[in-house]
């Protein structure tokens, strides 16, 4: 008996040995094509359904309002006519070049879309369309793998069913409202299966190589974790494809193709990555814990064994007909080698989130070790647990088929119609309630995920209207940034609706400290560490309002300016992102200690005073103090006489007066993007503690102009893809010219 339906590379004999739920009359084969089509258009009607309450125009609970906030800064860059690579992302961590750091080609997407129909629409229908329609990529995964329609039909059924113990996986709970907003996730979501796929087709023609390397490019550049898990069959599938050894060298020459060409087409999003990675921050409160280092081996394979991966909470329905696949790809070992595939990269995946936990130190070999949430990757062992899923339930079926057969044949007769048609009702009623967890979970959750947006609508049309007439004075007399709480404190309970408020000063697009841990600036981990009960701190980081519950005094002398509704805006004295202080000593960092090592300082009545340190960043020396001596020390550095601030255009100019020997310091985020001018000459930055930008001054008054410039070698980079591309075109053509088109599984 045969378990598992051969694929387009098996050998003849094997083609010949085993049935084939893709043969028969092309009466039948219709049949099961327009089977699989309804199943599948069933499954994405009940997606659009029931996750419809997307659309709605909210503020977001989860990592979505950063996604958002990046859109809109990305089709407000377009429409100036300016690239978001090259711009200053200044709402979080004190600015950063947000989209040189992060996985920012689905943001640019979107903002690009959002110059027709607005930024928060484009948002809004590319997280709907890409959540609902998500089955279509695993359905033509499974038929590029060589999959039966049954199996790559079931497999996208399964898709939309999956729910994990850690909820960030390719399920919709990492996606929704009410759930982790991985947004950036979920665009690599449509792109990993595609790559997984035609990498496997690429071993057996170099036809396929091109759509390879570009498909392993674009999950790399749409998210970088994922990305990993998309260079890993192009290790793999050279040493799983069938061809024997004769043909060895050239999957070999293949793979090395599709590694190549995706290197080289995600070298735009990657190199400008790695040149400026040191001064990207590691998100230090996190590094020690498992959501970086993962989960461990014993923990992730109990979730797997118990059914926590693919079925939390409810009936180990994808885990049953995973496991079948599991076995059908055991027992089809030699027949159907894409089984065999499918199981690899189960294994792959689930040994990559074990992580630093189970490896220790072994896991630095993988490229920006220090970067990636190694749990991520329980990801790839639930796409390749999908469309074992698949093959798992085709293969019950055959098997159920026989043992139907069976059974007629032992009654002495064919199957009458009626007896068919019976057990082909039978089946899919079993069918239905054995989904029916599943189904039911997952609409179950949909139906709260919608009533809490609801909800949350419902809260825009009245606190939130009461906290913008706060807003709105903020925007009008500016002069620095905001502070609303933090996850930290009581920021996490002062909400409008469900969303917290420093959140929802994300939505509206506000300069703010205290969201916390958003970004990789140099000022991410610092920001922690920030003390609302130390006037000092707010100099520091440029707080010039403060937003409270309209019941809770001020923690630092202020003062009230409006209240609305349960809210009160205060403002505190002075104003503007520039200081001109005194260096009194020497801070050493790293980007991996910048926050713990700066927090003495911050809890110190240094800021306050006006006394800064220097920064030896990563050993290199830092600049020179300004102050040697007590009386030094204890002087008035000078003051600023004027400010225009524009940081989300990358300037800022001030006009100052240095009482002697000084620093005038941009409470921005250090970044080598940063240039400077004094008096209309280039000048030096320097690094001030915690990680911010300065630049010396001599005694007297000046004009000190900031600017942002960003990354300079991209139009190199995209020179490099432009040509990556047309080569990788052009062998295609060749080849296609030299040999017959193959045809695709039937």
């Amino acid at each position: 008996m045969t378990v598992l339906a051969p694929d387009r590379h098996d050998p003849p004999s094997a083609r010949r040995a085993a049935p084939d739920d893709r043969g028969g009359p092309e009466r039948g084969r219709r049949a099961q094509a327009a089977s699989a089509y309804g199943a599948l258009a069933v499954v994405l009607a009940w997606n659009l359904w029931r996750w419809r309450a997307q659309l709605t125009a909210v503020p977001y609970l989860d990592d979505s309002s950063v996604h958002a906030q990046m859109v809109r800064f990305a089709t407000a860059r377009f429409d100036a006519g300016h690239s978001p690579l090259t711009g200053w992302f200044p709402f979080l961590g004190l600015g950063s070049p947000q989209f040189l750091h992060y996985q920012s080609l689905g943001a640019m997407v979107s903002g690009a879309l959002g110059t027709l129909t607005g930024a928060d629409a484009a948002f809004r229908w590319t997280l709907y369309l890409l959540l609902a329609l998500w089955p279509l990529p695993i359905y033509a995964a499974a038929r590029l793998f060589g999959s039966g329609r049954g199996a790559a039909a079931l497999a996208a059924a399964a898709s939309p069913l999956l729910m994990s113990a850690v909820g960030v996986g390719f399920e919709p709970k990492a996606y929704v409202w009410f759930g982790y907003g991985v947004w950036a996730q979920l665009w690599a979501s449509w792109a990993l299966p595609l790559a997984w796929a035609c990498t496997w087709r690429a071993m057996s023609s170099r036809r396929a190589v091109a759509p390879a390397a570009a498909l392993v490019a674009l999950t790399a550049c749409l998210h970088f974790e994922t990305g990993y898990l998309a260079f890993v069959p192009v290790v793999l599938f050279p040493f799983l494809a069938p061809g024997g050894r004769a043909d060895a060298r050239r999957r070999a020459g293949r793979a090395l193709a599709v590694g190549a060409g995706g290197v080289l087409l995600s070298s735009w999003a990657t190199v400008p990555l790695i040149v400026q990675g040191r001064w990207a921050a590691t998100n230090e409160i996190l590094a020690g814990g498992p959501l970086v280092n993962g989960y461990g081996a014993k923990q992730v394979l109990s979730w797997l064994f118990t059914g926590h991966l693919f079925d939390a909470g409810r009936l180990p329905v994808v885990t049953v007909l995973g496991g079948a696949g599991v076995v059908a790809s055991v027992l089809g070992w030699r027949r159907a080698p894409r089984g065999r595939a499918l199981l690899a990269l189960l294994v792959m995946s689930l040994v990559l989130s074990f992580g630093r936990t189970t490896f220790g130190p072994l896991t630095d070999v993988l490229p920006g070790s220090g970067d990636i949430f190694m749990r991520r990757f329980m990801m790839g062992a639930q796409l390749a647990g999908i469309l074992l899923a698949g093959e798992g339930g085709a293969a019950l079926w055959r098997l159920g088929r026989v043992l139907a057969g069976r059974w007629t044949a032992r009654a002495g007769r064919r199957a009458p119609t009626a007896r068919a048609l019976a057990a082909a009702a039978l089946a899919g009623a079993l069918a239905v309630v054995f989904l029916a967890p599943a189904w039911t979970q997952i609409d179950r959750f949909a139906g709260f995920n919608a009533r809490a947006i609801a909800a949350q609508h419902a809260a825009d049309a009245g606190p939130a209207r009461q906290l913008d007439t706060l807003l709105g004075y903020v925007r009008l007399h500016g002069g620095g940034r905001v502070y609303a709480g933090m996850p930290s404190n009581w920021g996490s309970g002062f909400r409008v609706g469900r969303v917290p408020v420093f959140k929802y000063l994300e939505a509206q697009d506000i300069d703010e400290v205290g969201y916390t841990l958003r970004t990789a600036s140099l000022m991410t981990d610092p920001e922690f560490f920030f003390d609302e009960d130390d006037p000092g701190d707010y100099a520091l980081f440029a707080v010039r309002y403060m937003i409270l519950p309209v019941a809770m005094a001020p923690p630092v002398p202020a003062t009230a300016v409006a209240a609305a509704g349960p809210y009160r805006l205060w403002a505190l004295p002075g104003r503007g992102y520039v200081r001109v202080v005194t260096t009194v000593g020497v801070l050493n960092a790293n980007r991996s200690t910048v926050g713990v090592m700066s927090e003495p300082y911050l809890h110190s009545g240094l800021p306050g005073a006006g006394r800064y340190l220097a920064v030896a960043y990563a050993g290199a020396p830092p600049a020179p103090l300004t102050a040697t001596t007590l009386s030094q020390a204890e002087a008035v550095a000078g003051r600023v006489r004027g400010e225009h601030d524009d940081l989300a255009d990358g300037t800022v100019t001030a006009t100052v007066t240095a009482s002697r020997r000084a620093v005038a310091v941009l409470s921005a985020s250090f970044d080598p993007g940063w240039t400077v001018q004094v008096d209309g000459r280039p000048a030096r930055t320097e690094m001030l503690a915690p990680a911010l930008v300065g630049v010396a001054l001599t005694p007297g008054a000046h004009t000190v102009v900031f600017r942002y410039g960003g990354f300079g070698l991209y139009p190199v980079l995209f020179a490099v893809v432009a040509l990556t591309a047309l080569a990788l075109a052009w062998t295609g053509r060749r080849t296609g010219r030299a040999r017959a088109p193959e045809t695709a599984p039937s």
